[in-house]
Order: C-alpha cells, then structure tokens, then sequence
C-alpha cells in the first residue's frame, strides 16, 4: 500500500508540475503575443521613418537646387550693381567735369569787371544738381504735374 501511496504522491507531484508548466506555457504564449504585436508596429515604425527620410532627401535637393539657383542669380546682379555702379560714377564724374568747364565758360564771357567783383564762383557739382533736379521733379510730381 505504501508502494501504492508512493506512486499517486509522486503521480500528483508530476501533475502539479506539469499544471505549472502548462500556466508557464500559457504566459510564455502571451508575452511571445505581445513581442510579435511590438514587432508589427515596429516594422511599421520604420516603414514610416524610411518614407520620412525619402520625403527629406528629396526637399534638401530641391533645396540645394533652389540655394545654386538664387546664388548664380544673386551674383549675376552684383556684377551688373557694380558695373552699373561704376558707369554711373564715370558718368557723374564727366558731368563734374562739364559743369566745371560751363562756369569757366561762363566766367569768361562775362565783363571784367562783373569777374573782378566775384572773388569765388559758387560751382555746384554734377551731383547737387542731380539732387536738385529729382527734388524739382518730385514737387512737380506731388502737385500732379508732370515732370
């Protein structure tokens, strides 16, 4: 009979165990569930990144493209600022020169004597003039008429 106990004692000892490894199965089954769901959204995750970083790449070219464009256009008008600068300085240059020599002009024809009571001409320079002139054209702007 002992035998007999024995062998049911040792019977439910290896039921009881193999009761604990079917509810440690069970929890394995759950956790493995919720790994492989984690690993979907990740995948998902880094489809999402991949299509993110395709999208960026494609507007830092664009960018880039837009950047050279806006630099060969910006340095094609400096050039022609400063070539257009420096015509305009030659040319108010030329036009000191001109009004220097129309007082000259001016002092010479007159009489001696109206040259003697002047001791120094006022000669304005080409660029008073020029202000002078866009100030009149202004005025004559604002009054409605045109300049």
């Amino acid at each position: 009979m002992m035998s007999h106990s024995l062998g049911i004692a040792i019977e439910s000892l290896v039921a009881a165990l193999l009761m604990l490894t079917i509810g440690y199965c069970m929890l394995l089954n759950k956790r493995l569930k919720r790994l492989k769901a984690d690993e979907s959204s990740l995948k998902a995750t880094i489809a999402e990144l991949i299509t993110a970083t395709e999208v960026a790449e494609r507007a830092i070219g664009g960018l880039r493209h837009a950047v050279r464009d806006v630099n060969e256009n910006l340095g094609n008008q400096l050039t022609a600022a400063t070539q257009i600068s420096l015509h305009l300085k030659k040319q108010l240059a030329e036009g000191d020169n001109v009004i220097r020599r129309i007082s000259k002009i001016a002092l010479a024809a007159r009489p001696s004597s109206e040259s003697a009571t002047v001791a120094a001409p006022n000669v304005p320079n080409a660029r008073e003039l020029a202000a002078a002139a866009h100030a009149f054209s202004e005025r004559r702007r604002t009054d409605g008429l045109a300049a």
